[in-house]
């Protein structure tokens, strides 16, 4: 006689047999190759937290951060705005330039024939942890259904198109596209539903530089309380990065329009460069306060570019600049001429008395560091050279914007690493 059939067994009889399981059990599988890494980081995170504060942290905590300004420190205390670059050829650079099409002439410094690629070698390290590596397949899962957008100027579009470059190789050539619209440029990944863009607003405000084509305006003028004149599209965004600096320095008063740019009869005033700079804050925290929700929505600052337009701010010759410059700055507290402390100070100010979550990108020091990257002489040139200009290349140098790939690209490292490492 045989032994009568238990009800666990049945069950594990049932379990093998059932197809349910094994596909249950295959994209476990799946997502633990996928995201292994990632999982793996942010549990080891999850016990340091436990072990040093007694207590674990909520995942609503962790996932949308209350970031106070100008410490930038992750909540396991590490700052990972204060580092220093190692050299990496293993890792670097992400893509080539030659692999990304959406990259715009002004920054293929490659194609324009620069000699060397050192200034693609080098990774950001920071003190006291390690950044998590880019993840683009989490990074675009993350974005299915959703809109990412820039707003900013000239650096500010550099970043975007570093984002779409990291990003852009995963996707099918016939499932993405990039599309400009005035202001306005979209790149669409259909495969995602999902589009990164940017949005050219280089004082946020309104102003007579808002062309995202004829801008270059030496009388600058920006009109007072006009953010919602560029901030009404931006609305329905899920991730949003603010920059918003160069512009603002032009060596004397900022003039402001109180009224309208169609008043017939137009009242100006002028304030300095930090309390024009601190009415712009305001405008764009308390557009950001009535217009996004927290629990939806994350919001990013990226900080002020430096440039290397004075060679004497490293120990240089004087008279020279960023051009011919293959070299990193060795001193750990160098800090240029161009990067207005009072600035900083401003945003500090500003942004502590935010009600709404700010994610503050310092990337200012660790791209003090990279007199190196800039474009240089190496880059498109919208008008016939002079024979003046031919003959001392350094005279149109661009030392403001960067070589892609490169530094910018660990902008959007530390980006990703805010924004699911908080």
């Amino acid at each position: 006689m045989k032994p009568p059939i238990s009800s666990s067994s049945v069950l594990i009889r049932k379990a093998r047999l059932s197809p349910y399981l094994l596909i249950l059990l295959a994209f476990i599988v799946f997502v633990t190759v996928l995201y292994g890494q990632d999982f793996m980081w942010i549990f080891s995170q999850q016990l340091q937290l436990y072990a040093d504060q007694g207590q674990p942290v909520s995942t609503t905590e962790k996932k949308w951060e209350k970031l106070p300004f100008a410490i930038g420190k992750t909540q396991e205390g590490c700052d990972v705005f204060s580092g220093s670059w190692v050299r990496d050829e293993l890792t670097r650079p992400h893509y080539q330039e030659s692999d990304c099409p959406y990259i715009q002439p002004q920054l293929t410094c490659q194609e324009h024939g620069r000699p060397d690629k050192e200034y693609q070698y080098w990774k950001w390290q920071p003190h006291d942890c390690s950044l998590p590596n880019f993840n683009a397949t989490l990074m675009l899962e993350t974005l299915r259904g959703k809109r990412m957008m820039f707003v900013g100027d000239s650096l500010n579009r550099g970043q975007y198109v570093s984002m779409v470059c990291l990003l852009h190789k995963l996707i099918p050539k016939d499932e993405k596209s990039m599309e400009t619209f005035d202001s306005l440029t979209v790149f669409t990944a259909k495969k995602y539903n999902a589009t990164i863009e940017f949005y050219w607003a280089p004082f946020l405000l309104e102003s007579n530089s808002d062309n995202a084509v004829i801008h270059r305006i030496s009388d600058r003028i920006v009109r007072k309380g006009s953010i919602n004149k560029h901030g009404r599209y931006w609305k329905g965004v899920d991730i949003l990065v603010f920059n918003t600096y160069l512009w603002w320095v032009t060596g004397s008063k900022m003039k402001i329009l109180l009224g309208s740019f169609d008043d017939e009869v137009k009242e100006i005033v002028e304030l300095s460069t930090e309390d024009a700079y601190r009415m712009a804050m305001k405008s764009m925290l308390r557009w950001v306060r009535n217009n996004m929700d927290p629990k939806k929505t994350r919001v990013f600052f990226t900080s002020m570019s430096p440039s290397h337009a004075k060679s004497i701010d490293w120990g240089g010759e004087p008279g020279l600049n960023c051009y011919n410059q293959t070299t990193l700055i060795e001193d750990p507290n160098y800090w240029g001429s161009d990067c207005q402390r009072s600035i900083m100070e401003v945003i500090g100010e500003v942004f502590s008395k935010s009600k709404f979550p700010i994610t503050f990108l310092n990337i200012t020091q660790l791209s003090n560091y990279r007199k190196d990257a800039h474009t240089s002489i190496y880059k498109k040139q919208w008008n016939p050279l002079t024979p003046e200009q031919i003959a001392k290349p350094s005279s149109y140098a661009d030392c403001l914007h960067w070589c892609l790939p490169g530094l910018q690209d660990t902008w959007n490292e530390l980006l990703f690493a805010k924004l699911f490492y908080p």
